[in-house]
């Protein structure tokens, strides 16, 4: 049986070209992809260039919560009408940082709390087809006693408002199919098929 693997190609990709530059750049690429006894396949792929991400499931185990955000996204509010999503702390790899040094920062900007342990999960591209955006999963450990009402940089122009559910009912969310935010349900998926071993992964981050 082969295994099931994402595997390297033999591709031809050309310098990009620049389509336009908002908060990120949009970039134009054209692509020769060689395919064993067929004739190459020439494609043209356009990319976001959003880059690295660190995501943070914060769980405080003492009380046996999850600390979750709610925050505005207008993609959420065109497709769905429901713009206000709720979320796992997340957010950009700033250069010079690593992925959990992001991860703990973001947790002190959009939750209030700083994790006191942070166990690296697993990292997923969410949007292969349209962005190169690379997103890390993290475990972090907190204390959710104490969360402030509203969190976020004033510079960004975030609104974003922490709060702590029981494990219960984060998973009961994820089955309800009423939370639509993608780092969320992967997390939560995680959370269902890990619960039962998070004090060993708060020990041991190899469990």
């Amino acid at each position: 049986m082969s295994v099931i693997a994402d595997q390297a190609a033999e591709v031809t990709v050309s310098e990009p070209s620049l389509i336009g530059r908002g908060f990120m750049a949009y970039q134009r690429f054209d692509v020769v992809l060689h395919r064993d006894g067929e004739p190459p396949l020439q494609q043209r792929r356009d990319l976001l260039r959003a880059n690295k991400v660190a995501a943070v499931l914060p769980v405080d185990l003492a009380r046996g919560e999850v600390v979750l955000i709610r925050q505005f996204r207008l993609t959420a509010h065109f497709v769905t009408g429901r713009g206000e999503m709720v979320e796992i702390v997340a957010g950009r790899v700033d250069e010079g940082e690593t992925p959990a040094e992001a991860a703990s920062r973001e947790c002190v900007e959009e939750i209030g709390a700083a994790p006191s342990r942070l166990v690296e999960l697993y990292s997923v591209l969410p949007t292969p087809g349209i962005t190169d955006e690379s997103v890390t999963f993290f475990l972090g450990l907190i204390d959710a006693s104490n969360l402030p009402e509203r969190c976020g940089l004033a510079e960004e122009t975030e609104e974003i408002r922490p709060f702590a559910v029981s494990i219960d009912a984060a998973i009961a969310a994820l089955e309800s199919g009423l939370v639509a935010n993608a780092l969320l349900v992967s997390a939560l998926q995680w959370l269902a098929l890990h619960r039962d071993r998070l004090q060993d992964y708060a020990r041991n981050p190899a469990a």
